[in-house]
């Protein structure tokens, strides 16, 4: 629409050239609100402005009460022939305003999709144009490729390409089972999968920086981890024993004993009887 003017306005400006309302189409506001009250009058609200859209062509917007339309207005075209006065509905529909209620924008569904998303039975094509792939026959950076990429016909028709490796190996290193994850910082400095007996290298330029944990005590078990990731399971981590108490025996010493005469009272003990304390 070129723009929006008062009830009281008669001449719209457009980016091309100034287009004059048209008194008699600007007038039939009545005329226009019918256009939608005859299907249901309680949807249409006040009247907020008429647009100039041609020569004796004019569009006139209305509040929209329609459940579910906040912000929405009622458009409704009107035109009148030249030198005829009868205005009469050309369309009526119904568009957002500045502040309507709108859906999200459509985004294509290779966008769309998130890790996780692939389900039992569904399937996933490929695009042609994908950038993390490249033809099988040509020359590559990974020897795992190279050794055969002379097999053109016997071996994949692609294969991850150079973006397609850097996505990958960033994705895995920012990830659950990198260098940061809680588990790794939470485990020994040294034990990391690297110098780990379960830790099994991948081919190709993923070798030095990832590995597949082969642990089954290890909550990385079948996952790719850096060979920097850690945990409790580390094969080489050792318990240290702890340190034995020698339970020794008891030892008294009787070198300063001192002997204590006891007395008794008269005629419990013989007048010979050594006191107690004598050996």
């Amino acid at each position: 629409m070129p723009g929006l003017v008062g009830n009281n306005g008669r001449v719209t400006r457009t980016a091309s050239r100034t287009v004059r309302l048209d008194p008699a189409c600007a007038d039939a506001v009545e005329l226009a609100r019918s256009g939608v009250t005859e299907v249901e009058p309680d949807w249409v609200g006040d009247h907020i402005a008429v647009v100039a859209e041609g020569e004796r062509i004019a569009t006139h917007l209305f509040e929209c009460h329609l459940p579910g339309y906040r912000g929405w207005r009622w458009a409704v075209t009107v035109a009148r022939a030249l030198r005829s006065r009868q205005v009469t509905i050309c369309e009526t529909v119904l568009l957002p305003g500045p502040a309507a209620l709108l859906a999200p924008g459509w985004v294509p569904w290779q966008e769309r999709l998130q890790p996780g998303d692939l389900g039992v039975g569904d399937l996933l094509p490929t695009a042609p144009d994908d950038d993390r792939l490249a033809p099988g026959y040509v020359l590559s950076d990974d020897p795992a490729v190279e050794e055969v990429s002379w097999e053109l016909g016997l071996g994949r028709p692609r294969v991850m390409s150079r973006e397609g490796r850097t996505e990958t190996a960033q994705r895995w290193y920012d990830g659950d089972h990198g260098p940061a994850a809680p588990i790794a910082l939470a485990a020994p400095r040294a034990a990391r999968c690297a110098g780990c007996g379960f830790y099994l290298p991948l081919a190709g330029s993923l070798r030095p920086a990832f590995g597949v944990c082969g642990n089954v005590y290890a909550p990385d078990d079948g996952q790719v981890v850096t060979a920097d990731h850690g945990c409790g399971a580390h094969s080489e981590v050792l318990v240290e024993p702890e340190t034995a108490v020698e339970e020794l025996p008891t030892v008294y010493d009787d070198s300063e004993v001192e002997s204590i005469g006891v007395s008794r009272s008269p005629g419990s003990v013989s007048t010979d009887e050594e006191p107690y304390g004598h050996g």
